[in-house]
C-alpha cells in the first residue's frame, strides 16, 4: 500500500527496532516525564533504550546505556525525539547521515514533525514497533559560505536557510542565481530558502506557500522586499542556489534551522543545495498531514464557530 507523495507504509508483525535511542528537551518537566515513561515500557519490552549524553543528564535512572549524540544514530535502529519540532531539527542534523529513522512525541508547541501527543505514546509507539509505520524521507538543504574558492562555513538544515540583517532595521542588498542563471538583485530585510518541510515554518510566516512535505522542490521567500512585484519563487528541489553578498551598512548574517547566526562579508558567496542524505521521518497509522494544518494552522475554526452557533 502506497501513500501520496512517496510516502510508504510497512506492516509487519515483528520489531526491527531493538536498540531505541531516547533524546529529549531540556527545561521542561514534562519532558522528563515522557522519558520516563518511554524508558520503562521499552525495558518492559525487552528492548535496549539508549540517552545521548545530554539526555541522560536529566532523567532519574542510573546505570542506563549512554552515547554521544554524535553515534546515536551509528547504535540505534530508531530514535524517539520528545520536545518540540526544534528538538527534532537538532537530532536530524546528527541522525541524517546514519539513515536511521526518527519519530517525534509532542511536548513543544505546533508539532508539525514531533505529531505524536503524549496521551496516546504508548499506543502509538506500540504501532511503530509493531511494524505499522508511514515512512516520509524529507531532505535537507546543505548550506557552504565562500570567499573566492575557501569555504568558511557550512551548515544543514531540514527546515530552512535564512539570510538575514540581524538586529539591525537596515535592509540589506545582495543578488541571487538560479541554476547559474540571474534571478535578481533585491534590497529587503533578508531571504528565506525553504524545504518543504520548512514551508509550514518561518517561510510561512513570510507569505511564501504550503508545500506536501515530499514535494522535491524549495521554496525561495522574499523577507518584506523593497518592491511590491517580488513574491515567492518555487524551483525544483535539484536546484542550486547562489547569493552574492553586496555593500551593505550593516554585515548580513546567514542562519540555519535557528541555529547561531555567522557574520557575512561584502562579496562572500551563499552556495545552497539539497543534501545527499534524506530524513526518514516515522509517523503511526492514521497520520494525515492536511489534518495536521487544520489542527496547528486553526483552519476551520470560523466554520466550525459558526455551525455551532
Amino acid at each position: 500500500m502506497k501513500d501520496k507523495q512517496s510516502s510508504s507504509f510497512r506492516g509487519s508483525s515483528r520489531s526491527d527496532f531493538r536498540n531505541i535511542g531516547l533524546v529529549g528537551r531540556t527545561g521542561k518537566a514534562a519532558v522528563v516525564d515522557t522519558l520516563c515513561l518511554l524508558y520503562e515500557h521499552l525495558i518492559a519490552k525487552g528492548l535496549h533504550p539508549i540517552f545521548d549524553e545530554e539526555t541522560a543528564t536529566l532523567v532519574p535512572m542510573e546505570a542506563v546505556q549512554i552515547v554521544s549524540r554524535a553515534l546515536l544514530g551509528e547504535v540505534c535502529d530508531l530514535v524517539i525525539v520528545v520536545g518540540g519540532d526544534g528538538s527534532l531539527l537538532h537530532a536530524a542534523r546528527d541522525l541524517v547521515r546514519y539513515k536511521t529513522p526518527v519519530i517525534g512525541i509532542n511536548r513543544g508547541r505546533l508539532g508539525f514533525l514531533t505529531d505524536i501527543s503524549p496521551h496516546e505514546v504508548l499506543f502509538k509507539l506500540d504501532q511503530v514497533l509493531a511494524g505499522h509505520y508511514h515512512i516520509d524521507r524529507r531532505f535537507l538543504l546543505q548550506l557552504e559560505v565562500r570567499s573566492g574558492t575557501q569555504v568558511k562555513y557550512e551548515a544543514i538544515a531540514l527546515n530552512d536557510i535564512v539570510l538575514h540583517a540581524g538586529k539591525s532595521v537596515h535592509m540589506i542588498d545582495f543578488e541571487l542565481s538560479i541554476d547559474g542563471h540571474y534571478v535578481y538583485r533585491q534590497h529587503s530585510d533578508g531571504l528565506i530558502i525553504s524545504t518543504p518541510t520548512g514551508s509550514t515554518a518561518y517561510a510561512l510566516s513570510a507569505g511564501g506557500p504550503i508545500m506536501y512535505p515530499t514535494m522535491d522542490a524549495v521554496v525561495i521567500v522574499p523577507m518584506h522586499p523593497h518592491t511590491l512585484s517580488s513574491r515567492p519563487i518555487v524551483v525544483g528541489g535539484e536546484s542550486e542556489i547562489k547569493i552574492y553578498i553586496r555593500d551593505n551598512r550593516v554585515l548580513p548574517m546567514v542562519s540555519a534551522d535557528g541555529q547561531t547566526s555567522v557574520s557575512l562579508q561584502i562579496g562572500d558567496w551563499l552556495h545552497i543545495r539539497k543534501h545527499p542524505f534524506k530524513l526518514s521521518l516515522l509517523h503511526p497509522p492514521g497520520y494525515d498531514f492536511y489534518a495536521a494544518c487544520r489542527t496547528k494552522l486553526g483552519w476551520n475554526q470560523d466554520f466550525d464557530k459558526f455551525q455551532e452557533d
